[in-house]
């Protein structure tokens, strides 16, 4: 009797090691979904989209009385809105941007960050949002009138900007400096003879020079500029692709084109976002 008595309470205690494991594995399963739900894009902080960005680079993206704002970034947020989450913006160099948001020390990248074929192999990118020109700003008083004039020159980029890769295929063999003050500051001390900017932040950098910087001439740059997200994250591209398209119905996305660049002239051939959805006037947005 002792002997089945014994066998009985070793079965009762197996069976209840069994229930017990069970019971955690379905807690753990519950945990892995909520937390999921909770967080459904992989955010480094759920309900917060954290973003690289610059601080130097009006209109498209910099740092005004201590807050990020500028088309990209007063875009982002509104984009980011409609995908029910809020935008914290840290200030970064570009040349870093790219791995940093590959290796998610950022969730996405805002500046105005033109889609490439190479780029494509460290990010991916959303639909596009904006198009761009390059400039080319020149100290005033210089002969420079046009980009077939830089052969010889001190020509100044942006590192890792796409201006950088014109210039390189060029074979201008460019200066390369880390953000948009350096090469501002060296057009102003006379140390670099050209700078290749996107317009409409050369455009801003010359008329806030004081009559040291000009604009010598403009050409269209060649592909749209896209939020980028770390390599794979579908879910939170296909989340700001979806916004993207109900700030373009609703007007915000005309608005802010309107505000941080007017006048300027929207190529015929250029959808922003999906491409599907009719853009609004600026006159209608307003």
């Amino acid at each position: 009797m002792r002997f089945r008595s014994a066998l009985t309470r070793a079965a009762a205690l197996g069976a209840a090691a069994v229930l017990a494991a069970t019971a955690l594995t379905a807690c753990g399963d519950d945990g892995g979904a909520t937390s999921e739900a909770a967080n459904p894009y992989g955010l480094l902080q759920a309900g917060v989209l954290r973003a690289g960005t610059l601080t130097d680079a009006p209109p498209n993206v910099y740092l005004k009385d201590g807050k990020f704002t500028g088309f990209d970034n007063d875009l982002l947020t509104a984009v980011a809105a409609k995908a029910g989450l809020k935008v914290e913006f840290v200030g970064t160099d570009f040349s870093a941007l790219l791995a940093q948001v590959n290796n998610h020390k950022f969730d996405v990248g805002s500046s105005s960050i033109t889609i490439t074929e190479a780029r494509k192999k460290t990010v991916d990118f959303g639909n596009g949002y904006d198009f761009g020109y390059f400039g080319l700003d020149v100290p005033a008083g210089s002969s420079i009138s046009g980009f077939d004039q830089l052969t010889g020159k001190r020509v100044v980029v942006v590192q890792g900007t796409v201006q950088d890769d014109y210039a390189t295929r060029e074979n201008l063999n460019p200066v390369r400096v880390p953000d948009y003050n350096g090469a501002i500051n060296q057009l102003k001390a006379g140390t670099a003879d050209a700078w290749i900017a996107p317009a409409e932040i050369g455009d801003t950098s010359a008329a806030d020079s004081g009559g040291k910087i000009k604009v010598a001439a403009k050409q269209l740059s060649p592909a749209p500029t896209a939020y980028a997200v770390a390599k794979g994250n579908d879910k939170l591209r296909e989340a700001l692709n979806k916004a993207l398209d109900e700030v373009i119905a609703d007007g915000t996305w005309s608005r802010l084109q309107a505000q941080y660049y007017p006048g300027r002239p929207i190529p015929a051939d250029f959808k922003p976002g999906s491409g599907t959805v009719a853009v609004p006037s600026p006159s209608a947005a307003s």
